[in-house]
């Protein structure tokens, strides 16, 4: 198990932009705690003791967006158990997203640890349902090419991606932290939305496969293919994978 990323080991400064879009929510007296911090500078807070809220800070040079996750979360609503976007506000070099809390806790902890199968059949049974959406008016696209241009990378350059097996929605950043469990074991909900785009379902099956061995230490991975409901494909497991450490 690696630690790629996980709750600040001491309690950061809060922003003032920050503080400024809690106050333009109505929150500014509710009680903060950092929750996670990832590799690239942004810090996650809950807002309020039993928090009903989380609001996200990130430098604009981290090369995540923001701006991209509240556009998407906008366009998901209804369509898949996701955060409802409270607030985005962007100043110079920063961004600040403010969303409502959904029911859960993300895959990950010692409690998951100790029953990492049933976590599995949730992280399977929640990508599923995820890839179940309809795409006809996505407007997102997350296919080899677009990663590659957005990447600054010519899309020539890469290796050709097998024959697409089948478009799916994919949530683009799919590991267990991105996957809420409530307490029955169940998917609750996806987060951290900002790459979500049309996509073969591969680039999200591999990528999520990969991350088990990031968050779980002693697992039988056919159970998270179970709950998906297909066998692994090993060669577009392979290529997406590649495609990832590229990207």
């Amino acid at each position: 198990m690696i630690d790629l990323a996980g709750a600040p080991a001491t309690e950061p400064e809060i922003p003032a932009l920050l503080r400024d879009a809690l106050e333009q929510c109505e929150l500014g007296d509710q009680p903060l705690r950092a929750v996670w911090q990832n590799q690239a500078g942004g810090i996650t807070w809950a807002v309020g003791g039993d928090p009903q809220y989380f609001a996200k800070w990130n430098p604009v040079s981290s090369g995540e967006s923001l701006a991209d996750e509240a556009e998407r979360l906008d366009w998901l609503a209804g369509r898949h158990p996701a955060p409802r976007v409270r607030r985005f506000v962007a100043a110079g070099e920063q961004e600040v997203l403010v969303t409502c809390a959904l029911p859960g806790l993300p895959g990950i902890g010692e409690f998951w640890a100790q029953d990492p199968h049933a976590a599995l059949r949730a992280l399977g049974a929640g990508l599923r349902r995820l890839h179940e959406v309809p795409i006809a008016d996505c407007p997102y696209d997350w296919g080899v090419s677009a990663r590659l241009r957005a990447a600054g990378q010519d899309p020539h350059s890469f290796a050709a991606a097998p024959p697409i097996d089948r478009l799916v929605l994919c949530q683009g950043d799919p590991c267990a932290p991105n996957t809420l469990i409530d307490a029955n074991g169940d998917f609750a909900g996806h987060v951290d939305l900002a790459r979500l785009g049309v996509a073969d379902r591969w680039a999200d099956l591999a990528v999520m496969t990969m991350s088990l061995g990031w968050n779980f230490n002693d697992y039988d991975e056919s159970f998270f293919w179970e709950a998906y409901g297909v066998a692994p494909d090993q060669e577009r497991i392979a290529y997406y994978r590649r495609l990832w450490d590229a990207t």
